[in-house]
């Protein structure tokens, strides 16, 4: 029987034949994806509304991809509604979070109880008009973090925020969905990640700009800023997430950087106690 012989780079053959050593898996924390399942409240938002894409189809496209953790997050057109993040969480299991929307007056023991089941975050979606005054989200953001150490995710054109960067610089964190959004919000973003603020790589197929001149100011910045998501299903973008999207990232950033985008820094973000 030839014995194996393991040296950096390869796998050697006592024979000295040479094989490829196999590469370690790539590993992603999904920061930014919907599930949609219609056995839980769907409204109309702006006239859309979703087609169906349950927790089956999701983990069918993630998990070829290297996804092993990851932030589901409420859309406009599932509202306030917690029901499927009831559901979905548990079923994820651990490493896996949600991002929710919720009323202002929604009550201290209710934040508590949906923060055991694993939502982390509150959104705030400003593109799609679901909006009070910055006043009333800082007020909120505070609120949430004070009762169960929530962070900020903000769907928003960045350049809409120009006013209000020495408010939520303030913030205890926050976080941007899809660069941004805008190529003239570019500045401004950078303001807020020179404070502090993460930034989601997601949605590239909702953005007309260039995405890894972006990618690089941004981690120029701050190299702990970026965090990877795939964006699934994609709703009302332009085009759907791709698999090139994964290997764009990492071209841009190279490959240690990647790492943190892909893995690190959302792990953090979202407190989950992934290595």
């Amino acid at each position: 029987m030839r014995r194996r012989v393991v040296l950096a780079g390869a796998a050697v053959m006592a024979s000295g034949a040479v094989t490829a050593r196999a590469q370690p898996a790539r590993r992603l924390f999904d920061s930014h994806c919907h599930i949609i399942d219609p056995r839980f409240p769907i409204i109309a938002n702006q006239g859309y509304t979703p087609p169906a894409f349950p927790l089956e189809a999701y983990q069918a496209q993630a998990k070829p991809l290297g996804v092993m953790a990851g932030a589901v997050v409420s859309g406009s057109f599932q509202g306030n509604d917690q029901t499927y993040l009831m559901d979905v969480l548990p079923r994820l299991g651990p490493g896996w979070v949600g991002v929710t929307q919720i009323p202002n007056d929604y009550p201290d023991a209710e934040i508590v109880k949906l923060a055991a089941i694993g939502v982390r975050a509150i959104r705030f979606n400003v593109f799609r008009g679901q909006i009070d005054s910055v006043d009333d989200i800082v007020a909120m953001a505070n609120r949430v973090h004070a009762v169960a150490g929530w962070h900020a995710e903000f769907y928003v054109d960045a350049a809409a925020l120009r006013p209000h960067v020495a408010k939520l610089s303030k913030l205890p964190q926050m976080c941007i969905d899809h660069l941004g959004m805008n190529e003239a919000g570019l500045p401004v973003l950078l303001d807020l990640v020179a404070a502090g603020c993460k930034v989601k790589a997601t949605g590239f197929g909702r953005l007309s700009f260039d995405v890894p001149a972006a990618l690089e100011a941004i981690a120029q910045v701050s190299a702990s800023a970026l965090v990877f998501g795939t964006d699934m299903p994609s709703t009302r973008a332009r085009r759907p997430f791709q698999a090139s999207d994964i290997e764009l990232v990492e071209k841009t950033l190279g490959p240690a950087l990647a790492a943190q985008a892909f893995w690190h820094n959302p792990a953090k973000l979202y407190r989950t106690g992934l290595a």
